[in-house]
């Protein structure tokens, strides 16, 4: 009989956990182990812990971790409790590379090489998006309940657009004909 039990409450447990999560999430915990086992040595080396963490099974603990447990505070609270808060990744631009560090609300660019930086600034209660530079903010993009984004235009007008491949097209081209006409 108690066999019975922990089988029908694991079951219950599993199917519980698909039905109120979100199938897909960051699985940010099985990335972390991915990411550092593939920066530890040579290819080699990676695929001799590679193949350990599977006989020990660490992947799959990882992976099933990620999948009922840590997606689904994801899904519910909005904020993936395994987020890199602090991590600096290098990134390459047309004009040269940038650090991007993840904040607790956004993430903060700075170019190489310079100490001048901007923040781009998630507040939650307002929904929108916002840019902060010489500690001075300016609303980017507030997302609507109805499906659509109020998006703040370079030349100050405001311009709404759906949240779509056609409201992106049309955002990119709204913003980006200034852009193309000073580099012709």
């Amino acid at each position: 009989m108690k066999k019975f039990n922990f089988k029908m409450a694991a079951t219950v447990m599993i199917c519980g956990s698909f039905l109120f999560s979100s199938c897909i999430g960051s699985f940010g915990l099985h990335s972390k182990l991915v990411n550092w086992n593939q920066s530890i040595g040579t290819k080699f080396v990676n695929e001799l812990v590679f193949l350990a963490f599977n006989i020990i099974p660490v992947y799959g603990v990882c992976y099933l971790a990620d999948a009922l447990v840590i997606n689904s505070i994801e899904f519910w609270s909005g904020t993936n409790p395994i987020a890199s808060i602090g991590d600096v990744k290098k990134v390459k631009g047309e004009n040269g590379n940038y650090l991007v560090e993840t904040l607790e609300n956004g993430y903060s660019i700075t170019k190489e090489g310079e100490t001048a930086s901007m923040e781009l600034i998630y507040d939650k209660e307002a929904n929108t998006w916002n840019v902060v530079a010489d500690g001075v903010s300016t609303e980017l993009l507030q997302m609507n309940n109805n499906g659509t984004a109020q998006l703040t235009l370079p030349n100050g007008e405001e311009m709404t657009v759906a949240l779509n491949a056609q409201g992106v097209a049309a955002a990119r081209q709204a913003t980006m004909v200034n852009t193309y006409y000073a580099a012709r």
